[in-house]
């Protein structure tokens, strides 16, 4: 077979898996999991098979025309290069992943057909993202992600965060691709066609009329839709969906679309200078946000989603200052090991019974529950601490040593300030980062108090996946930068020595200082153990997330309601802690700016329509309704009384006339 056939069969295969898991779900329950992960694990085999064939070399293209749509076609096309082939193989191998991992985390949930069928489908349509050559056939597969992730977290609908969530995560996003609807079909009317290559070769010749204006709605939609700020806030609330789909979303699908998205159309935004620096901006304050946020969370899924944000936030700087191959390199690295991350936190929670630190802190001998999530987890959060030789390492010392370069040697499309910016923000970011990877490790699994319950061992699937996950977690970020630079626009992603020694040094300073605090605050007043803690049968590690959920809402509220005096994340931020918890009020900000006003908005419509419309309506019907009635009451039937009225008019007629008459 060609390979453009196998590259139509990658996205192809997850979509017909999904539509027959959707179909047979109930008729058929036995090949439900065969159909959730033989596609998907077929998918993965094809794109690797794709990636080999392309070897780095030339983009491969190929096009159809759909239908004639006038001076703008739209085409079926593939644009498979270097980065687009490691990509989906990412994508393919996370969702693998996570679809085995689901069938022992939910093999006794009513709802996990339409549960798998989803994830397919969400990994169909990031696929088609990855492999599309054409931005309107791109923009089919990004809005189907975010249908997708609507029903995906809200998946444990029985519960109030997770319907909130699940409609925050839709709206905000949604408010992100109006403008970069708007932003794709400006470039496509300047390119005159959709076609990425066509678009980018408008670029090159100075063909962009408004370059600045296009950078900036498409910038929109990348922050709704890889949760930068400050469209960001629909991802730690996200959290109350399963931990699986936690896993995907973080590690390969929809966050990772955006910042996809600006490295194939990196030259439309290096086309303005103002674009870059807003994007530097941007991911500086993302990053450095997120971390401080991270420290202060007490809910085990909201710390890696702050996490999510400020990794997010790495890549998009490398993007600033125009280095797309570190981008997508750390796009790769984080996904192994944020993935991994989601996955063990499923671990812990199920033998936990609690998403909440505090109480996990509260838990002796939890370590030994979970050795399998404890050794993985371990891994995994080293790599996102970038210590070496951990995958992350390598790939977020190539960020910094990217933004070293756009720093200090000058260029004509990448601002000077967009690379200190980025700079600053990504050593200071990787000392939060290692603050509150300790902090995470400390709190989870050297916990002192009563015997952690006894939930039973883990599904052999959900310990599996977990090992499968450490394995590049601990060993991609060496083989990239030696095995991969063809991948990589043929980039040197050997990291420089400057970055790599404050970089390392920074993290290892957090780290150190993170558990000096833990340290002291372990000798503070005794700690009372607190309600969150339910113990849960053995079964389904689901059900006992949804039941975490619902018995700790403190962690999908603004600030977790018992305060651990032992959580060092309070003496390293002191003052500060109230606010980070809040995610720095910007949903209250939100509320105050839009919500309530759309809501008083809804309420004056409403009066409105009740009082006015409905006032009038109702008074045009009743006044001839009234009418009617005395209408009614003189049509007695008696013959007399009609002759006796015909009698009366007429005298009343006839005297009208002669006064009339009298007067003239």
């Amino acid at each position: 077979m060609t390979t453009t056939t196998l590259a139509v069969l990658v996205p192809l295969l997850p979509f017909l898996g999904a539509a027959a898991g959707l179909l047979l779900g109930r008729t058929a329950p036995g090949f439900v999991r065969p159909l959730a992960v033989l596609p998907t694990l077929a998918a993965l085999a094809l794109a690797a098979i794709v990636a080999v064939r392309q070897g780095g070399d030339a983009a491969i293209d190929s096009t159809t025309e759909l239908t004639p749509t006038g001076s703008v076609p739209v085409e079926l096309a593939l644009h498979i290069d270097g980065f687009a082939a490691l990509v989906a193989v990412l994508v393919g191998f996370v969702a693998t992943c996570v679809q085995i991992y689901s069938t022992g985390y939910l093999r006794d949930d009513p709802r996990y057909p339409s549960y798998a069928a989803l994830v397919s489908l969400f990994t169909s349509a990031m696929l088609l993202v990855v492999y599309s050559g054409d931005l309107i056939v791109l923009l089919v597969g990004w809005e189907v992600m975010g249908i997708c992730s609507y029903f995906l977290v809200g998946h444990y609908w029985e519960t109030p965060e997770a319907r909130a969530a699940s409609m925050k995560a839709f709206l905000v996003t949604k408010l992100g691709d109006v403008p970069f609807l708007i932003g794709l079909f400006a470039l496509a009317t300047d390119a005159g066609s959709f076609r990425i290559t066509k678009v980018l070769g408008t670029v090159a010749s100075g063909g962009l009329h408004h370059p600045t204006l296009i950078a900036l709605l498409l910038l929109a939609g990348v922050a709704g839709k890889s949760a930068q700020f400050p469209l960001h806030t629909w991802l730690p609330d996200a959290m109350a969906g399963p931990t699986p789909v936690s896993a995907l979303i973080h590690a390969a699908t929809m966050v990772a679309a955006g910042v996809y998205f600006i490295a194939r159309l990196l030259p439309v935004f290096e086309a303005s200078s103002a674009a870059m620096v807003v994007l530097a901006v941007m991911a500086s304050v993302t990053m450095a946000g997120s971390g401080l946020a991270a420290l202060a969370q007490d809910d085990i899924k909201r710390v890696l989603a702050y996490s999510t944000i400020g990794q997010l936030g790495y890549m998009t700087g490398a993007l600033a200052v125009g280095d797309r191959g570190a981008a997508v390199f750390h796009l790769l690295s984080h996904g192994a090991f944020k993935a991994l991350l989601f996955l063990a936190a499923g671990v812990i929670i199920h033998a936990s019974g609690t998403n909440s630190l505090a109480a996990m802190s509260r838990m002796g001998n939890l370590r030994a529950r979970v050795p399998d999530a404890f050794w993985t987890m371990t891994v995994a959060l080293l790599a996102l601490a970038a210590i070496p030789p951990f995958s992350g390492f390598f790939s977020k010392e190539s960020v910094l040593g990217a933004a070293e370069h756009a720093a200090t040697e000058h260029t004509s499309h990448i601002p000077g300030a967009a690379g200190w910016i980025v700079l600053v923000a990504g050593l200071l970011t990787a000392l939060l980062t290692a603050a509150y990877a300790t902090r995470l490790w400390l709190l989870a699994f050297h916990g002192r108090g009563v015997e952690a319950p006894d939930h039973g061992r883990q599904p052999v699937a959900m310990n599996a996946v977990l090992w499968v996950l450490a394995v590049p977690s601990l060993a991609l970020g060496g083989l990239a930068y030696r095995v991969l630079p063809d991948w990589f626009d043929g980039r040197d992603l050997t990291p420089t020595l400057t970055t790599s020694v404050l970089g390392t040094g920074v993290a290892l300073v957090g780290g150190i200082v993170t558990y000096g605090a833990w340290r002291q605050t372990t000798t503070l007043a005794a700690r009372a153990p607190i309600g969150a803690v339910a113990a849960h049968p053995e079964g389904d590690a689901g059900l006992v997330e949804a039941e975490a959920i619902a018995s700790h809402t403190p962690a999908y509220g603004d600030v977790a309601s018992a305060p651990d005096p032992a959580d060092p994340g309070r003496l390293l931020l002191g003052p500060l802690h109230r606010h980070a918890a809040t995610g720095f009020h910007l949903d209250a900000v939100y509320g105050a700016l839009f919500v309530r006003p759309v809501l008083a908005a809804a309420s004056l419509v409403r009066f409105l329509d009740r009082e006015v419309v409905d006032t009038y309506v109702q008074g045009a019907g009743t006044l001839p309704r009234l009418l009617g009635a005395a209408v009614r009451r003189a049509q007695t039937g008696n013959l007399q009384t009609y002759v006796s009225a015909l009698l009366a008019g007429t005298v009343v007629l006839t005297v009208a006339v002669l006064l009339v008459a009298t007067g003239a």
